[in-house]
């Protein structure tokens, strides 16, 4: 029988590798982007409507706080930086 505290971290953990997968996809399409933008002149945000459009604004936002939340959580999900370095 599995342990009530085994299927929480399970569950635990099968969350955070959903937020992570969100995450880094909208920070691709954010990086592609600005890509975009940098060699075509082109906005994603132009298909919703522009930058002041509502939906654009909260594309903006999610990227945002994705780059935010992977910022703050890459030591725990970057395999090089929370393995010890060999000496």
């Amino acid at each position: 029988m599995v342990d009530v505290r085994v299927w929480s971290i399970i569950i635990i953990t099968f969350k955070h590798m959903k937020i992570h997968i969100v995450t880094f996809i909208l920070l691709a399409v954010g990086g592609l982007n600005w890509l975009a933008v940098g060699l075509l002149g082109w906005d994603l945000g132009d298909l919703f409507g522009g930058q002041d459009a509502l939906v654009s604004r909260v594309i903006y936002v999610l990227v945002g706080a994705s780059a935010v939340y992977e910022v703050l959580m890459h030591k725990s999900n970057c395999k090089v930086c929370s393995s010890t370095p060999a000496m």
